[in-house]
Formats: structure tokens, C-alpha cells, sequence
């Protein structure tokens, strides 16, 4: 039967049958009676259903998102494709922009920011649209009846095995669920059993918060269809289809009227799938139906424990790369819930290694070859309009998404950035000649599932033109970690563009000659003028400064140098630019001139990007730019958003200070319920900006890793920000650049051994805070290729007298190791 309707997923208990909705009379579990997981587990376990959607808990393949809810009476499966978002393909550039460029120049000129920033907004931000949001499939809603009374209720997502579970009892009959969303096989899977034959019984239907959805059954499958939403003017076209059906073992099992029913079965595996038409940012005229159709059927031919086998053990190989213990689990008894609660004055170092862990497990399922990057939310939205459209903001958070991938081994995933990288520098170059007839291509602060680069919102923060910059240092790192030439060669040339279009757009500024880019801004922050408009800033200088670079080094990498002219340019600009300048109250100074006011607190520090992400900044060679960024971190203050915290773990453990970082994961492992303005950690240990976003997430695991390791400033550094709280532990599988795989334990807080594993061969820095047995103490430069650090930033140094002095550095140790490819090096303290 096929009929059509809008349904919303709150009124779902009138389309199943009746008794959908929490269990009324349900008993809090017992610690005693449950099974609890086991002490070095790495699990997030509650002991009662979720109640908010920040509760819930989240799995995913990187194309199928589901947020579990574990009711026993009726369970929640929220529902993401990766490509349902509204509109269609389209860019946004604004023809007017080339016009009134000039003018917004000459009004930053003349000191006029207000008016600048007005004008921009008004004929240079993108007029048709500003982006398309993200948008949710819907729902699946298992209805149990006649579950009332609950006992022993355990819930659990489990990232050693990427798999959620629920347990409880009711009347005498204990009642388990599995859910997985497949890696191997595309598909979300819920595997129902009972301790008593019989007793799985139950409706399934789908529902969807998009317009005009059609819900049916096929067969013995259920079947939802329907079309994304319009948005600021932008018919959706994404068609998509989700379908689901069961396998049982005993009872019997039908559909009807978009209604799965199973009576009596012994247990029971629910698969489901979506497929959508979109096949890329240009075309969409893929076959939703069909794919849906054989994914589902093909999946349906295995059982669950095939299902989940063939699942664990493509999560495994990547999860598995990388182990971190930081001592016994003591908390082990504790809801993850209240350990977040209780997180500070527990010292929780196992929930440390858990939150670490979790953000690779994100990156797991979020980010597999072949699918799109995670978004502001990853794959996970429940709202038709969700914050910020949960689009890919290019000013710090999409980055921030990718900061733990090389370094914790998951260099793959990278593969969907740098595929949107491609896909905006195509997009990026229509953009470029229509707003700045400009060569090459540019991307503003935001971009979508369709690539748009126009000034996608209002100038105070559309107008940055620079995050082609910022995106193309994912390309040189990715080098830098894996030496694959063939990856650089294939995007050199997206590199070159990059630099060609900011090439062609700087222009020399009128008081001090520099070589600048105006109008821009320093991302989402204003300056004393009343708007964020200006020239010169701190960090497009610096993403400037790196982007030249890397292109000229690739370029001689490659033997592409000869009668390059662009590079020739690219020098001339180099030699030009703003230095890094520190300021009046000793402070790193955020624009070209000393604009910085000691008591802002903004969430963004994007002038500190020359610390971390980028390598410009370092105790050891810049002290005193080191010195201004640490006194610019410290007015910023500590507590801010969620993903603002993540990047100070980072910030500081670049500074060396592990005391610090350690505080801000402290502060980032707050408990946020419903507070509406206090980030930190939600009780299933999303990031709360607030609201959610992953970015958080991404962003403290990266700075858990600089902790541990860091291989930016011309040397591999053991252990170089541990905190007094880390007494002993282990960790494996952390990669440094060059190729190098790195193993290291230490009691004490000193090192104990290390081992170093190197996959291109070359030489091999180490630096250690212990001296270690047998090696050649290392003298001049580094001679590895990959280990280049910038030696010529410019930098100006105003009022030395207030740059407070950096804390003394502790005593280290400098070594040269020659290595071969495949080679594996044993280091032990002395």
C-alpha cells in the first residue's frame, strides 16, 4: 500500500501501534545487578535509556548516522544520510563583488571599517544563497508492546568494537540489543534476542521530518521516499529512498501499510539503508531506489554475526593502530555521565583515554575514502535547520575535523577533505573570476555538499578569502606524514591555483608598503572599529606565508621550478609581507596594527595559528614571538566553546605546558546538560559548543597527541607536554612526519623506552627530555627532507620590555639516528 503524508517523528505513537513512549513504572538499575563493562574497556555506558538527543548515542559508516536511544518500550533510531542537504547544485558568487572590491578597499584605506564592512555586506556577500543546511532523513521507531516494568538496564557504546548495546529485564525475560552501522556492508543493523524462545515481538516503521514523504511496504520491506527541502529560494532535489526489512529466526514477520511486525521470534535482525540521487557536487541523477534496493538485499543474504564480523574487523584495523594507557580504569563502576561530572577532582585518567579514543572513533565514522568530510556535526543532525546549517565552516572548524587524522594514524581519511578541496577549487575558480577577476580560485569562510564559494553570510565574517589557504595545508602535511609524491603531484596544481588567486589579489598597503590582502578579517572577530573589515591581519599573513612555501618547496620537489614565474612572484610577495608583530602589552598581535585589547575573550585565537596548527611559532626558535603568543592565550582566558578549549589543549601543549593542557581538557570535560551557553562535554561526550559540534572533539584528541608527541619543529620530540597527573602509561602507533611510527612508555613522568619504526627511511631527530643509551648526539641541521622547519619568519618585536619571559625550558636531549625504510629503532633511557 502506498500512500503519502508529512509526518513528524512526535507524532509517531499515533502512526504504531499503541504503547509507544518511555515505560512508565521504570526502575533505576541497580550497580549492583547490571554488567558493568570491563576495567580497560574504552566504553561509554549509562544506566537508563536517553531522554535528550545529546544522550543519545551515536554510530555510524560515514554515510548511514543513527543516534540510539535505548528505550525499551518504543527505541529511537534518529537517522542521517550524508547526502540528504536541501537545494541543488548551484554556486553563489556575487557579480557585484568586482566592483565594489576596490571601494571597500579605499575605505579601509581612509580608516572607514564600519562603512567598509556595510558595503561588503551589501554588494559583495552572496545575494542568491548562503549555503544549503544539512538536513536529517528521520527516524526508525521500534515499538516493544507490553514492556512496562524494566530492571538491570545497561546501555553501552562500545569504540573498541564500534557497536552499541542495551540490556534489560522485563517480567522474568532478560532482553538484549546490538546495533552496528556496517562499514563493509552499508547498512545500520539491529540484532534483537531473548533469554526465553519467543518473546521478540514488535513494529517497525520509519518517519521523516521532510515534506511530502512516502511511506510503504514492498514485500516483507518497508520503504520511506521522498525529496530534500527547499531553502532561501532553492528547491531540494536530493531524492532519497530508505528501506528496511528483517531476518527472523522463528515466529513470523509481515508488512503493511509501512509497518514491519514481528510476533513471537526467537531474535531478530532488523537491516535498514538509505540511498540518495547524488552521485557529486555537479550531478544528481543517481538511481536512489535501486541502490537502495540492492544494498539492502544483498546485505539481508548474512546474518547479523557475519554482518558484525565483517564490520568489526574493518573498524579494528584502523581503531587498533593506536592504544594509549594513562593508568588503571579506578572509575570503572560510574556512569560515563557522572565521570564527566566528576571528572576534575576524580583525575579520571582513563575517561582522559576514553575522550581520546572517541575522537578517533568519530573520525572512523565519519570520514571513510569515497564519502563526504564530516560537517559541523559529523554525519549526525535531528533538525531541518540545525546551527550554522551544519555546513563546513572553513575558518577553523572543517580543519579542526582533520587535525587528529595523520597523527593518529588514520592518514586515509583524509581522503574526503582533500576530495572537497578539489571539488572547491574547481567550484573556487568561476568564483574567483566573477568576484575578483582573479585567476586561480578561492574559497570564503563556509562552503556545502555543493561546493559553493561565493561570501556565504554577512561581511563580519564572509568576507575571508583565504580558506583555500588554510585547506591546502591539509595537502602539504598529508606529505609531509605519508612522502607519497604522487599525491602531491596530483594536487600541486590545485596548491599553485590557491597561491596563484591570493597572488593576484594582494596589493600593497598605502602607510607601510607591505604586501597585503584587503578587505579581509581575522575570523569572526572585531577590532576596536566596530567591525572585523581591515587588511593586513595577522593570520592571513601567516596562511600566506605557509601556502608560498609549501608550493615553491613542492614545486622543487616535483622539478616543476624551471620558468616558473608564478614562483618568482610568490618570493617577491614572501619578502613583503606584514611580519609577526608583538604589541603593546607584550601580547602577539591579531591585526596589522596594535589593536588588541587584553580583556577580549574571543573563542577564536586565529592569529595563534602560527603556533598550531602551523609550525612558524616554537619555544625553540621564535622565544619571543613564543613568549607573545603564550601572553595573547593567556588573556583569552581558558573556559570558552567547547572547540574553542579543544585548540587550547593543542595551543598549549605546542607552548610545552602540560600542566595547562591537561586544565583545559579539564574544562573541556565539563558536563553540559541543557545549559545553553557553557561548552564543554555532552553526557555522550559530544562537544557542546553549545550547541553541538565535532570540532570539539577532533580538536582536544589532536591535542592529547601533541602531548605525547610532535614532530613540527625540525626534530621528533618524546614526550615533550605530559602533565604532572601522568605519572606512567603507554602509548603506540602515534605517527610523525617522514614517516616515522612511534611507541614510547614512561613511570615517573620520565621516559623509559621507545621504539620507532620508519616507513621512508631518512634521518631520525630525536629529542628527549632523558638521555638515551648508545646514540650519536645530533649537530647542525637535520637532514631529513621532511623535517624543514621555517627559518626565515619575519618578525618584529615592539616594546620588549613587556613580553613576559617564557618559563625555563626543561633540560633535553638532541640525537641522530640514520634510518632505513622498514627499520625499526629500540631507544631506552640511560
Amino acid at each position: 500500500m502506498n500512500y503519502k503524508k508529512t509526518i513528524s517523528t512526535f507524532t509517531l505513537a499515533m502512526a504504531l501501534c499503541m504503547g509507544i513512549g518511555h515505560a512508565k513504572g521504570h526502575q533505576a538499575s541497580s550497580l549492583n545487578n547490571i554488567i558493568k563493562p570491563q576495567p580497560s574497556a574504552h566504553v561509554l555506558w549509562y544506566d537508563k535509556p536517553a531522554t535528550t538527543w545529546t544522550e543519545a548515542l551515536p554510530i555510524g559508516n560515514s554515510r548511514l548516522g543513527a543516534m540510539i536511544f535505548g528505550v525499551p518500550s518504543a527505541e529511537r533510531l534518529q537517522l542521517n544520510e550524508e547526502t540528504i542537504w536541501a537545494g541543488r547544485p548551484n554556486n553563489n558568487a556575487n557579480p557585484e563583488a568586482l566592483e565594489y572590491l576596490p571601494k571597500v578597499r579605499q575605505l579601509v584605506w581612509e580608516g572607514k571599517y564600519k562603512e567598509a564592512q556595510d558595503m561588503a555586506t551589501k554588494h559583495v556577500q552572496a545575494q542568491t544563497n548562503s549555503g544549503m543546511p544539512y538536513q536529517p532523513f528521520g527516524d526508525l521507531f521500534i515499538n516493544f508492546p507490553g514492556i512496562h516494568q524494566y530492571q538491570n538496564y545497561y546501555r553501552e557504546l562500545s569504540l573498541d568494537s564500534a557497536r552499541a548495546v542495551i540490556r534489560y529485564t522485563a517480567d522474568g525475560v532478560e532482553y538484549r540489543r546490538e546495533y552496528i552501522s556496517s562499514l563493509a556492508d552499508n547498512v545500520i543493523a539491529v540484532h534483537l534476542t531473548a533469554s526465553k524462545p519467543g518473546m521478540i515481538t514488535c513494529n517497525a516503521m520509519m518517519t521523516s521530518p521532510q515534506q511530502d514523504v512516502s511511506i510503504r511496504s514492498e514485500k516483507d520491506e518497508i520503504v520511506l521516499s521522498g525529496v530534500s527541502g527547499w531553502h532561501e529560494g532553492l528547491k531540494g532535489k536530493v531524492t532519497f529512498t530508505g528501506r528496511a526489512t528483517a531476518r527472523i529466526k522463528g515466529g513470523r514477520m509481515s508488512s503493511d501499510n509501512g509497518v514491519l511486525q514481528i510476533s513471537g521470534a526467537d531474535e531478530a535482525t532488523i537491516y535498514l539503508t538509505i540511498a540518495t540521487c547524488f552521485k557529486h557536487y555537479d550531478d544528481i541523477s543517481g538511481n536512489d531506489t535501486l541502490q537502495s534496493e540492492n544494498t539492502l538485499r544483498q546485505a539481508a543474504l548474512h546474518d547479523f554475526s557475519s554482518l558484525k564480523t565483517a564490520h568489526t574487523q574493518r573498524y579494528q584495523q584502523l581503531y587498533n593502530r593506536v592504544k594509549l594507557r594513562l593508568g588503571n580504569d579506578h572509575f570503572a563502576h560510574i556512569t560515563t555521565d557522572n565521570r564527566v561530572a566528576n571528572f576534575k577532582q576524580n583525575n579520571d585518567l582513563h575517561l582522559a583515554e576514553t575522550y581520546f579514543q572517541f575522537g578517533r572513533y568519530l573520525l572512523i565514522c565519519t570520514s571513510q575514502p569515497g564519502t563526504q568530510p564530516p560537517t559541523l556535526q559529523g554525519i549526525w543532525n535531528d533538525k531541518m535547520l540545525p546551527s550554522w546549517d551544519s555546513k563546513y565552516t572553513c575558518n577553523i572548524n572543517l580543519e579542526m575535523n582533520y587535525w587528529p587524522a595523520e597523527v593518529t594514524n588514520l592518514s586515509e581519511l583524509t581522503e574526503p577533505l582533500l576530495s572537497l578541496v578539489e571539488d572547491v577549487s574547481q567550484t573556487g575558480r568561476q568564483s574567483a573570476r566573477i568576484m575578483y577577476g582573479a585567476d586561480g580560485w578561492v574559497l570564503h569562510h563556509n562552503t556545502d555538499l555543493w561546493r559553493v564559494t561565493g561570501a556565504i553570510d554577512k561581511a563580519p565574517s564572509g568576507l575571508w578569502p583565504t580558506g583555500g589557504a588554510w585547506l591546502s595545508q591539509h595537502v602539504w602535511e598529508h606529505y609531509l606524514y605519508t612522502g607519497d609524491k604522487q599525491h602531491l603531484a596530483h594536487f600541486y596544481p590545485i596548491m599553485e591555483n590557491a597561491a596563484r588567486f591570493l597572488n593576484q589579489i594582494m596589493v600593497r598597503e598605502p602607510r607601510t608598503n607591505h604586501w597585503v590582502i584587503c578587505p579581509s578579517l581575522s575570523p569572526e572577530n572585531q577590532h576596536p572599529f566596530n567591525a572585523t573589515t581591515a587588511a593586513g591581519v595577522t593570520m592571513d599573513n601567516e596562511l600566506v606565508y605557509d601556502l608560498f612555501n609549501h608550493v615553491i618547496d613542492a614545486a622543487e620537489i616535483l622539478g616543476k621550478k624551471a620558468g616558473n614565474t608564478l614562483l618568482d612572484s610568490l618570493s617577491n610577495k614572501l619578502t613583503g609581507l606584514v611580519p609577526l608583530q608583538t604589541g603593546r602589552w607584550g601580547q602577539l598581535q591579531e591585526w596589522m596594527d596594535d589593536w588588541d585589547n587584553p580583556d577580549d575573550i574571543h573563542r577564536h585565537v586565529s592569529h595563534l595559528y602560527a603556533l598550531y596548527p602551523s609550525n612558524q611559532i616554537s619555544p625553540f626558535h621564535t622565544p619571543e614571538l613564543t613568549a607573545a603568543a603564550r601572553q595573547s592565550l593567556i588573556h583569552r582566558g581558558d573556559p570558552s566553546t567547547g572547540w574553542s578549549m579543544g585548540w587550547k589543549v593543542c595551543l598549549w601543549s605546542r607552548l610545552l605546558d602540560g600542566n595547562h593542557a591537561w586544565k583545559l581538557i579539564g574544562d573541556q570535560l565539563t558536563l553540559v546538560r541543557n545549559e545553553k551557553k557553557k561548552g564543554g562535554t555532552y553526557p555522550n561526550l559530544f562537544d557542546a559548543h553549545p550547541p553541538f559540534q565535532i570540532d570539539g572533539n577532533f580538536g582536544c584528541t589532536a591535542g592529547i597527541a601533541e602531548m605525547l608527541l610532535q614532530s613540527h619543529d625540525g626534530f621528533v620530540y618524546l614526550l615533550p607536554a605530559i602533565p604532572d597527573a601522568w605519572q606512567e602509561g603507554e602509548v603506540s602507533g602515534l605517527k610523525a612526519r617522514g614517516g616515522f611510527e612511534v611507541a614510547m612508555a614512561w613511570k615517573d613522568g620520565q621516559l623509559t623506552q621507545a621504539t620507532v619504526t620508519s616507513t621512508l627511511g631518512g634521518n631520525l631527530r630525536i629529542r628527549s627530555a632523558v638521555p638515551l643509551k648508545g646514540l650519536k648526539v645530533a649537530k647542525g641541521t637535520n637532514k631529513n627532507p621532511f623535517y624543514d622547519f621555517p627559518s626565515d619568519v619575519k618578525q618584529r618585536v615592539n616594546y620588549p620590555e613587556r613580553i613576559q619571559p617564557l618559563p625555563a625550558l626543561q633540560t633535553t636531549y638532541l640525537y641522530d639516528i640514520p634510518t632505513k625504510k622498514g627499520q625499526t629503532i629500540v631507544l631506552t633511557a640511560k
